[in-house]
């Protein structure tokens, strides 16, 4: 086959990318190792940034966002039984959306198959060759079959093991990562939210996360040991641990069900550079990751996307190439930032297994400081609800 951009991963960044690039005249086609039912079944974040939001409406696909998303105009920051509610409204004028990954994933999946976009499943045993020269090309096997797709340029959105970060050199390419010492044990519940917004809580005995998918879908993660397992964790016992980690008011009121689905995740910082070798561009997992504290991952990936499918439509709408040139500085601008601000939520919040009183001190003026100060909490808001692209 022959197309103008091959995408590889057909994730919500893949999707999205190809999504708008079809709308500007430019052909795609999306590579995706797993079946559409896979990606799909995936449980993921669902907390979308305006810019998200904005690419959404862009792209076409926002009607039912729009209709059963959830808007949240603030969060909630607790300490112990002490709590700071950041009003993102009132110092950015913009809020987030609530809308599961897994409905974001489906309207695309919807929408590319309504233009007719080719997406193929099932690709194994994917190599990118020739990147770095003016004919790159992708190979790939489906039911023991080999295939060859030309291509002006590679989209590289095949998440943190897949093969295009793989693809640029190591004589090329820098990666820098933190490993942190813990990892969250998240439950999904067909039960109500205990509060209208996020509530993020840090006690005594570690990081607790309230958060929902919708208005009867609850999402809740506590801080645990990595070496932990689901099965260690009865619901009664996930459930008693909760509400001892997140303030008593909310505690009193949480209402409990059966989990319907129960997994631990490590946390890790991650990025590479550069973000492009030759014609072959990453984009979200592939180059960077971030942890779940302040819900960027997804919000990350959407930044890179904005950037390269600008850098694509000018190219192929002017010829000019300088928005393709700087693609991996401009999104790794923007990547360091949603890093520093996950790393900064995450060491604000959580128990580490080294911390002395020292450190915990640290904490404690640090939330000090974030309750007292509104400029503190107007940065807060600025980086949640999203950087400008």
């Amino acid at each position: 086959m022959r197309t103008q951009v091959a995408i590889i991963g057909g994730g919500p960044s893949g999707l999205l990318l190809s999504q708008l690039l079809h709308r500007q005249g430019i052909d795609t086609v999306v590579l995706e190792r797993k079946t559409k039912e896979y990606v799909l079944g995936r449980i993921r974040a669902g907390v979308l940034e305006a810019g998200l939001v904005d690419q959404m409406r862009t792209a076409g696909v926002s009607e039912r966002m729009e209709a059963e998303g959830i808007l949240h105009r603030g969060t909630v920051i607790s300490y112990g039984d002490a709590q700071i509610n950041i009003d993102f409204q009132a110092h950015t004028s913009k809020s987030v959306m609530i809308y599961g990954q897994t409905e974001l994933t489906r309207d695309l999946y919807e929408a590319r198959e309504a233009m007719s976009g080719n997406l193929v499943f099932g690709v194994n045993k994917v190599e990118i060759k020739d990147a770095d020269t003016n004919a790159p090309h992708v190979t790939y096997e489906i039911n023991g079959s080999m295939h060859r797709l030309d291509c002006d340029y590679i989209a590289g959105c095949d998440g943190f093991h897949g093969v295009s970060r793989q693809s640029i050199p190591k004589t090329v390419r820098h990666e820098y990562e933190k490993i942190y010492p813990f990892g969250w044990l998240g439950v999904l519940s067909e039960t109500p939210p205990v509060h209208d917004e996020l509530i993020y809580a840090s006690s005594d005995l570690g990081f607790a996360l309230c958060s929902m998918r919708n208005a009867q879908l609850s999402r809740y993660y506590i801080q645990c040991d990595l070496s932990d397992s689901p099965e260690n964790w009865p619901d009664d016992v996930f459930w008693d641990a909760l509400k001892r980690r997140i303030p008593e008011e909310h505690a009193d009121v949480l209402i409990t069900g059966p989990s319907i689905e129960k997994s631990i995740a490590p946390l890790r910082s991650f990025v590479c550079e550069p973000m492009q070798w030759g014609r072959l561009f990453l984009c979200g997992d592939a180059a960077h990751i971030v942890p779940p504290t302040g819900a960027k991952g997804l919000n990350t990936a959407a930044s890179d996307v904005h950037y390269l499918s600008q850098g694509l439509v000018q190219f192929y709408q002017s010829g000019e190439t300088a928005a393709i040139d700087a693609y991996s500085a401009k999104a790794l601008e923007r990547v360091w930032k949603a890093e520093r601000f996950s790393w900064w939520m995450t060491s604000l919040l959580h128990r580490f297994p080294d911390q002395n009183a020292f450190d915990f001190r640290m904490q404690q003026a640090e939330v000090a400081f974030l309750r007292d100060n509104p400029n503190a909490q107007a940065v807060f808001a600025e980086n949640y609800v999203g950087l400008p692209y």
